[in-house]
């Protein structure tokens, strides 16, 4: 294992930005940047040894500066939606940015992946990672409390991309926090015909914003049950009977994973290169998207138009703060929220 660093441009307050690669011992490798904790790139091999990045990304922090669908960002603090861009806590409601229609999206305008993260190099035998280092000062995007983030990016000779989640706040407040990595286990043109899986039938029903309603729904026998995998060529196609999928012009849902603790939540299978993505986490669900929005150019200048990636979101439910029937997002002041997802690669 090794880890290198080299320059990657500068941010818009003119400070140096860096790009740290983790390289293991058969040639693979994670690449990751301190600005917004991004996944940058991740090379791994198909089923013949040949390497090719499966994570969408740019060459150089410039366009991370902008949104771009977030992708690779650690998104905070609040992944996903919540409704009308506010939430009560302990009895106070507290306003947040609207930058989703009237919902606010992953923490806001200024949310985590426009920050820049102090990083630190860790290498052990096996596993290399990068630890980064962030805080929100109380008030930031709306939410209270100074929060100190700490995310804990590690590869291993296994090909596991490992992420640690680790945050404290001085205040009672609400996180939830995911990498937006959008993946492509071919290395280049659409996902249509990738199969993914995930391992539940039961999603958070939404209004036709993504919003929840409230209600826990099972999806049994539908497009959008995924559970013996199925292809985005597949559900686009029955969108007519879909009324999720034709409203998303894809899949964008969350689904209810049963279990406790680290687990297998989903996989993602490309049968022509034989790259296989399995997806372990602790979180209670995980945000489905098919990557319907994605339209700019990426690594190398290609163009990532939709679905040219996935993505796979570790998380919470949206817009739990609203809704107490959920697992519940309520940091309390002094206690620690920890949250662990591997993306695991192989072949077959």
């Amino acid at each position: 294992m090794s880890i290198s660093c080299k320059p990657f441009g500068f941010d818009g307050t003119g400070r140096e930005i860096k790009l740290y690669t983790m390289t293991n011992t058969h040639g693979a490798s994670v690449s990751v940047t301190d600005f917004g904790a991004h996944v940058v790139s991740i090379c791994v091999p198909d089923r013949n040894g040949r390497l090719a990045d499966v994570c969408l990304g740019f060459d150089e922090v410039g366009p991370y500066l902008q949104s771009h669908g977030s992708i690779g960002a650690t998104v905070g603090r609040f992944a996903n939606r919540i409704g009308k861009a506010q939430f009560t806590l302990n009895g106070k409601t507290y306003h947040l940015p609207a930058n989703d229609g009237q919902n606010c999206l992953h923490g806001g305008k200024e949310n985590f992946q426009f920050k820049w993260f102090k990083a630190e190099t860790l290498e052990s035998e096996g596993e290399d990672a990068v630890l980064f280092t962030y805080f929100s000062h109380d008030g930031e995007e709306g939410f209270p409390g100074k929060m100190k983030l700490q995310v804990t990016m590690a590869f291993d000779d296994q090909c596991a991309l490992s992420i640690r989640y680790l945050a404290q706040c001085d205040q009672d407040t609400i996180v939830n926090l995911t990498n937006h990595a959008y993946f492509n286990l071919a290395g280049a043109g659409d996902i249509l015909d990738q199969v993914i899986t995930v391992h539940s039938a039961l999603t958070t029903e939404t209004d036709d914003e993504l919003i929840p309603t409230g209600k826990i729904i099972d999806i049994s026998g539908t497009a959008l049950d995924l559970r013996k995998g199925g292809t985005v060529r597949a559900g686009l196609a029955k969108r007519a009977e879909c009324h999720p999928i034709d409203n998303a012009n894809g899949y964008d849902l969350n689904y209810c994973v049963p279990g406790e603790g680290l687990r297998e939540l989903a996989k993602a299978e490309d049968p022509a290169s034989g790259r296989v993505m399995t997806v372990m986490s602790t979180e209670p669900g995980i945000q489905f998207y098919s990557g319907q929005g994605l339209h700019q150019k990426g690594h190398n200048g290609v163009q990532y138009a939709p679905y040219y990636g996935f993505a796979l979101e570790t998380q919470h439910y949206p817009d739990s703060p609203n809704h107490p029937e959920f697992p519940t997002t309520t940091l309390k002041a002094g206690e620690t929220f920890k949250s662990v997802t591997q993306y695991i690669f192989s072949v077959k």
